[in-house]
């Protein structure tokens, strides 16, 4: 019998006669010489094992697809680096069901990854990022489980399109900010018109009330004075009295301006003012 102690967050797996019997965990754990045989899964996982190349490592582990070119679906150029999680829950799985488990993995992901972005234009993929994880993540996983391992979760690090690509993004940027300014500018005119417009309309609507009020307290006044008159001086003399204040008004208003001279003959005033009224 021989003995092997396990780090803590590893295992390995034991075969009798090239299959494997059972998975052994962190620990001392003690093996029959002969018949026991620990699996080997260095020579396909010499960077995720220890020098021993006997450990299979259960922990979560964080790997990095590296920067690969993708092409959008309107032939844009993309180079797309991302980062993803995963852990093995099936070592037996993880060893017997995948060659070369760690490769296989990354390409599934780049694989998915290149597909959701060559079926999408570029502006839906650079606004996508988090689309792009969320679908990898549900795709890759059915696959990533039937190897023994669970995707926790798939991050994009680096997004970006070529020099000339990205030149030309940045002219329509500038393009649509110009656009919108333009486009606010006009609301902003259109909407001072209209405020203009209303406040004219209400300053017209109260000059115009203001006139029929005047208006109308000009009417009550002389019908009140025509009404004095008549109690004091009977109709006929109100009327003239009455006539000859509107003909004065009006001349007064013509002969109203400094500069100008008005001259009227005796015959247009009205009798009650040249004393013929009382002949």
């Amino acid at each position: 019998m021989f003995s092997k102690v396990i780090p803590q967050g590893h295992c390995v797996i034991v075969e009798r006669f090239g299959k494997p019997v059972r998975v052994a965990h962190s620990g001392l754990r003690f093996f029959l010489p002969g018949l026991d045989k620990l699996k080997d899964v260095g020579r396909v996982w010499a960077d995720r094992t220890n020098k021993d190349g006997v450990f299979i490592e259960l922990m979560e582990q964080i790997c990095d697809t590296g920067s690969r070119e993708c092409f959008t679906h309107d032939n844009v150029k993309l180079i797309v680096d991302c980062v993803y999680r995963w852990r093995i829950t099936d070592p037996v799985k993880a060893v017997y069901e995948v060659d070369e488990l760690h490769k296989s993995l990354k390409e599934a992901v780049l694989g998915e990854i290149r597909s959701f972005i060559g079926k999408n234009e570029l502006n839906t993929v650079l606004a996508s990022r988090s689309r792009i994880s969320e679908n990898v993540v549900a795709v890759v996983s059915e696959t990533a489980r039937r190897w023994g391992v669970n995707l926790t979760g798939v991050e994009v690090q680096e997004l970006k399109a070529d020099d000339a690509t990205q030149g030309a993004m940045l002219q329509q940027l500038e393009a649509s900010r110009r656009a919108e300014a333009i486009r606010l500018e006009a609301e902003g005119k259109a909407f001072a018109a209209v405020q203009e417009a209303e406040a004219a309309k209400k300053a017209a609507i109260l000059r115009a009330e203001a006139a029929n009020a005047a208006i109308k307290l000009v009417a009550e006044g002389e019908q009140a004075y025509l009404a004095m008159l008549k109690d004091a001086v009977g109709a006929d003399a109100a009327a003239k009295v009455l006539i000859a204040q509107k003909t004065l008004d009006a001349y007064r208003q013509a002969a109203g301006d400094p500069s100008a001279k008005v001259y009227l003959p005796l015959s247009a005033l009205p009798p009650v003012l040249t004393g013929e009224a009382a002949k």
